[in-house]
């Protein structure tokens, strides 16, 4: 038998182990014969790396699952519900950090230089990791998600259906071709008209194992008659690159131009980020009338509701807003209620909702908002600081709301980690027999504090 070293990480020597090659102080005889690595599922390699650490078939199969380039850089995670575990390649006995609070320390696999370490997360946020090793920072990722259980397929679930990709062009922005997908509950009945809700950059909710896993939520929560059986339209922002020399052709134009963004992206921002009754005219007199030629669907705004993240979640808002007879449930997740969009004394962006909000009647309206600690800080504003100061103008106006603040960036992680509770919220209550509701805010939120800002991050 022969034995050698090699100067690769421990890690990518896991396979000599079972050929008879030293690493560290391990040996294994070269008569035993190659195993292949397993494939475990998530649940199952946690499970293994609590009862059999040691073992051969844990550390094949955690390299396997992981990936040593993610496990050399300090980035390897995997989560099964609120089970999760950690990996790391290091010489020295590194610290785990969770939602910056150290964790029990970490267990070495014999022999080489991979530490590892299971714990729970609690499910329906999003959370932060990062590593110490020899006094250094090291690794991690800002935002990885603890689902909810009905963020995963359930046994005996019915599956709802998605449609095929549709396409529209519109009147109301000048030739603008936007595409749609229709999503359509197990439990639809095409004699009873659907409650529904619009998703805007519907594209990401199209993949049912995506990272939104919006379709398996929905059925999730339908079958468990937690939500009513409602049809969901996932559509993308627009494309008016086929309408050159239209008044929207023109502005998005000059605003790539001015914005330094790409002209499909200046279409969203015009689209989104503007403050006006368009968007919503283009969704009540063109995508639903035309999706309601095909399914039955429910016309009154209580039975409707809109979602998005980023530009498209100022979207929600903004089409509820100007049309709560049209949409009265909003659901915004790391909204950008910045200044995009804004032409003082010319033309309103998202940074006015704050203040409108406090200034302007109460309207029928019911909202979601969920952001995070560590979102977008640029000229166009303050992420985290405009939906905090959304949070608190809807309390004080009396608005039946609801805010999720964690420590997420500007990314979805905390929207999907906690789509099932919000959706829960959000249609809590519904009741298919009325077409309107007063919504009031929750009397035990009346008695709550506004949010309060406290700087962690330096001293002046």
């Amino acid at each position: 038998m022969s034995r050698s070293r090699t100067p690769r990480l421990a890690l990518l020597t896991l396979s000599l182990l079972l050929t008879g090659v030293a690493v560290g102080s391990v040996m294994i005889s070269s008569s035993r014969p190659a195993l292949a690595a397993e494939k475990l599922s998530p649940l199952k390699l946690i499970e293994l790396a609590r009862t059999g650490p040691q073992t051969v078939a844990f550390r094949e199969s955690l390299v396997d699952a992981l990936g040593e380039q993610r496990i050399r850089e300090g980035k390897a995670y995997i989560g099964a519900g609120d089970e999760f575990l950690w990996a790391i390649d290091a010489a020295t006995e590194p610290k785990l950090f969770v939602d910056d609070e150290a964790r029990p320390a970490l267990t070495r696999i014999q022999g080489t230089n991979l530490w590892v370490s299971i714990g729970q997360l609690r499910p329906g946020y999003s959370h932060s990791y990062y590593y110490h090793v020899d006094g250094q920072r090291r690794g991690g990722e800002p935002s990885i998600v603890a689902y909810l259980p009905e963020s995963f397929e359930q046994e005996g679930v019915p599956k709802g259906t998605l449609s095929e990709k549709f396409t529209h062009k519109s009147k109301i922005y000048d030739g603008m071709v936007s595409e749609y997908w229709v999503y359509v509950p197990a439990q639809y009945d095409a004699k009873l008209a659907a409650p529904l809700m619009i998703w805007n950059d519907g594209g990401g909710h199209t993949g049912r194992n995506g990272q939104s896993r919006t379709q398996v939520v929905m059925d999730n929560l339908i079958h468990q008659k937690k939500i009513p059986a409602m049809i969901s339209i996932f559509i993308n922002p627009g494309d008016i690159s086929g309408s050159p020399g239209t008044p929207t052709h023109t502005y998005v134009t000059e605003f790539s131009k001015k914005s330094g963004r790409q002209f499909r992206d200046a279409m969203r921002s015009t689209e989104y980020d503007t403050v006006s009754d368009r968007y919503v005219r283009f969704l009540d007199e063109e995508i639903l009338a035309e999706v309601g030629q095909k399914w039955n669907l429910r016309k009154d705004g209580y039975s409707r509701a809109i979602a998005g993240d980023s530009s498209g979640a100022i979207a929600a808002f903004n089409a509820a807003w100007q049309r709560p007879e049209v949409i009265s449930r909003v659901l915004s997740r790391i909204g950008t209620f910045t200044s995009i969009q804004w032409i003082p004394g010319t033309l309103d962006g998202g940074n006015i909702f704050p203040f409108a909000i406090r200034k302007t009647p109460r309207k029928n309206l019911r909202v979601w908002l969920s952001d995070g600690s560590e979102d977008l800080e640029n000229d166009h504003g303050s992420w985290p600081l405009q939906n905090i100061q959304m949070a608190n103008s809807l309390k004080m106006a009396g608005y039946d709301y609801r805010f999720r603040f964690g420590t997420a960036p500007h990314n979805g992680a905390q929207g999907a980690a906690e789509a099932p509770e919000a959706l829960v919220w959000l249609w809590r209550d519904y009741d298919p027999a009325k077409t309107s509701q007063s919504f009031v805010q929750d009397p035990a939120e009346k008695s709550k504090p506004y949010y309060r800002v406290k700087i962690f991050n330096r001293e002046h």
